[in-house]
């Protein structure tokens, strides 16, 4: 199984809010990928602390150490993919200057993260359906969103995608993205260069016409 991603270590601090030193970023790391792991297998319920700890050969007191409790732990967990998956959008854009070709790698480099990550789709999907947790997903989509806006409405600007409502269009982007993703790369474990060729192919025939 592929490893889950790395966690978001912007600002790492403990539970009581301070700063990490190298070697806590690097055990409040190994805990997150170590539950993204067992989340993943087991599912959020039956998974509890004890067991988390118990893989890592440490006591529970390190676990509150870094997170007040398994709630505030999966949140993490969640804002830790989406940042990395964030992150490596945001690379393989980095030097392209047209915004057509940015849509078309944004969406190669999703699923890729996508199909590397493929374990994620399950804390996703249980994620979705817990009013505690979703709105940390939905937030997120929307950020995504509002990064495809950006390259449609200079497209548009550009004369090269006719005047529509680029938010719209957007959400049609991610939202196939998505669909794509979860049927072809976690549930048919299907090639990732194949399913971003199609959705390459059905966005941009319909950015394009």
């Amino acid at each position: 199984m592929p490893a889950p991603p790395a966690p978001h270590t912007t600002s790492p601090v403990d539970a009581a809010g301070r700063r990490l030193t190298t070697r806590g970023q690097k055990r409040r790391a190994q805990l997150m990928l170590e539950g993204a792991r067992l989340f993943a297998e087991r599912g959020y319920h039956p998974t509890s602390v004890q067991e988390i700890v118990a893989t890592l050969g440490v006591g529970k007191g390190v676990f509150y150490w870094y997170f007040s409790s398994k709630e505030e732990f999966f949140l993490e967990i969640l804002r830790a993919a989406q940042t990395d998956l964030r992150r490596r959008q945001q690379a393989a854009i980095a030097d392209e200057t047209d915004p057509i070709r940015r849509v078309e790698l944004g969406i190669e480099e999703s699923l890729r993260w996508f199909r590397e990550h493929r374990e994620m789709f399950n804390l996703f999907q249980f994620a979705i359906t817990q009013e505690k947790f979703a709105p940390v997903l939905r937030q997120g989509q929307q950020v995504a969103v509002g990064d495809v806006v950006r390259h449609v409405k200079e497209a548009i600007v550009e004369g090269r995608i006719r005047d529509q409502d680029p938010e719209l269009l957007a959400q049609a982007i991610v939202g196939v993205m998505s669909h794509l993703a979860r049927t072809y790369l976690y549930e048919r474990d299907e090639s990732v260069e194949a399913v971003a060729d199609g959705a390459k192919a059905f966005c941009l025939h319909g950015l394009l016409g």
